[in-house]
């Protein structure tokens, strides 16, 4: 009995290391990706002799995007080096952190997505026209740094699954006993 009670300890302790590593992983992943993502769009310019220039700075989207992989960058640095450290239990700072990263790298996403949506479409009820003819480099930047961005998104998608896990297991489920004796008298 005592070998099944160790089988069962060893096996818990090897899915908990598991999802440590994936954790530290994921938290490592969304660094290099963040910056590339950043980088792509901060330097995302391009020149047209007959329409002029255009940069990401003219777009207030581009600019939330870069804000934001600026912010996530500090974010997986910061909790990186708390994951290191271990100076105090942080699974609830952990979990409200990523899940809030999780929603910010959604709504910069969407806004991105809406922006080159309407560089390649256009919107002709308001009279504008599509633009990526114009500047094809430009809008193939984006796409590289949205792709990333994404990308970075699953990262702390799967990020918060494994906080809240890490959580939310430390509770016991509530016993259903306790009702039903107060229900029988």
């Amino acid at each position: 009995m005592r070998n099944g009670a160790d089988t069962t300890l060893s096996s818990s302790n090897d899915h908990h290391q598991l999802l440590r590593f994936l954790d530290f992983f994921l938290r490592l992943s969304v660094i290099p990706l963040s910056v590339a993502s950043l980088w792509v769009m901060a330097s995302n310019k391009q020149t047209n002799d007959a329409y002029g220039k255009v940069e990401f700075s003219n777009l207030s989207g581009l600019r939330y995007l870069v804000g934001i992989n600026a912010i996530s960058t500090g974010y997986a640095i910061a909790s990186v080096l708390l994951l290191c450290l271990r100076c105090f239990n942080s699974d609830w700072y952990l979990f409200i952190s990523d899940q809030v990263m999780a929603y910010l790298m959604v709504t910069s996403g969407s806004a991105v997505a809406e922006v080159l949506y309407l560089a390649h479409e256009g919107d002709r009820k308001v009279s504008w026209s599509e633009v990526c003819s114009y500047y094809g480099m430009f809008c193939s930047k984006i796409k590289v740094s949205l792709a990333l961005h994404f990308v970075a998104l699953v990262c702390f998608i799967v990020l918060s699954l494994i906080s809240a896990y890490r959580v939310f297991s430390k509770f016991e489920a509530p016993s259903l006993l306790s009702e039903e004796v107060g229900e029988q008298e």
